[in-house]
């Protein structure tokens, strides 16, 4: 014998009721007994306060108020319906949403491998991204704005606030234009380039990639406040200075640079995880981006005149 339906399912019970006009026959087609049927539909009743069926010598049939629920009833239906639909597509990644963001060298390649590889397996998930820096979404996914982000952090910077999943140490290299003096070494330390004049995201090294070498006294002179990764290399390209490029960032480079590593023991590597909001259960759908994500941090893409990081 079927288990007894919960509260939703005592709406199938006065749809059936109804539909066959007999307890009896409701009940075969449930696979209750006639007993757990009738205690159904007189729950119903105590529940509304009113009587939804006139029981007649052979079967029932419904009152004006039971006739007044019935279209309700099958829309309840309906909907649960349409949301256990819903609920087995999520479960299997044939629909719903995921939210992400990502700081803007991992959108350079890391974060578009995965997400190709996403939409290839599971092309029905909508996928919502977001650019910005790893402080604005680490802040999002504990507020519940994003389901997951790429985040970065200096080696040794405790990024707090999110649950992290280490995805990669990611080397600094220095890009130099392809004439430059030091194009052709096969490392640089940083005091060799106290005399340079750099371009950097913000006129104050501490708000830069160069911040952790602030502390063994070495202070860049910035002289161009660019953002964008493309801009920064056409400066450098036109002879206006020298900048720090994360590795990340290396997958698209202009013929015109020359990208030189850093000494790891003058500016350490960069700390690259993917965050998810700390507590919570992974959706189906977090966990196979984060899969993903493993896989493109474990397979990173060759870039032509990239020099090889001393590590």
């Amino acid at each position: 014998m079927a288990a007894m339906p919960d509260s939703h399912g005592s709406y199938e019970v006065f749809l059936r009721v109804a539909r066959d006009g007999s307890f009896t026959a409701a009940a075969r087609h449930l696979g209750y007994t006639q007993s757990a049927v009738s205690r159904q539909v007189q729950a119903l009743e105590e529940e509304w306060g009113t009587a939804l069926f006139d029981r007649l010598p052979r079967g029932v049939r419904l009152t004006e108020a039971g006739r007044v629920l019935l279209p309700h009833a099958e829309g309840v239906r309906e909907r649960l319906r349409a949301a256990r639909a819903e609920l087995a597509s999520l479960r299997s990644l044939g629909g719903g949403t995921l939210r992400i963001g990502a700081f803007a060298a991992a959108n350079v390649s890391l974060v578009p491998r995965a997400l190709a590889a996403f939409g290839d397996r599971y092309p029905g998930v909508t996928v919502v991204h977001s650019e910005g820096p790893s402080a604005k979404h680490a802040a999002l996914l504990a507020e519940g704005g994003l389901d997951l982000a790429v985040l970065s952090t200096p080696a040794g910077i405790a990024l707090p606030g999110p649950e992290l999943h280490h995805l990669l140490d990611e080397p600094m290299y220095v890009a130099l234009p392809r004439g430059h003096r030091y194009a052709g070494r096969a490392v640089l330390h940083l005091p060799e380039l106290a005399d340079e004049d750099w371009i950097e995201g913000d006129v104050r090294p501490d708000r830069t990639l160069l911040a952790p070498a602030l502390a063994a006294g070495f202070v860049p002179r910035v002289v161009f406040r660019v953002n964008d990764w493309t801009a920064k290399q056409g400066f450098v390209a036109a002879g206006l200075g020298i900048t720090v490029l994360p590795e990340l960032a290396a997958g698209a480079v202009r013929p015109d640079i020359v990208l030189v590593p850093v000494d790891p023991a003058d500016l350490p590597c960069r700390k690259v995880y993917a965050g998810t909001p700390r507590g919570l259960r992974h959706s189906p759908a977090v966990g196979a981006f984060l899969s993903l994500l493993r896989s493109a941090a474990g397979r990173p893409e060759p870039a032509g005149g990239i020099r090889p990081p001393v590590r």
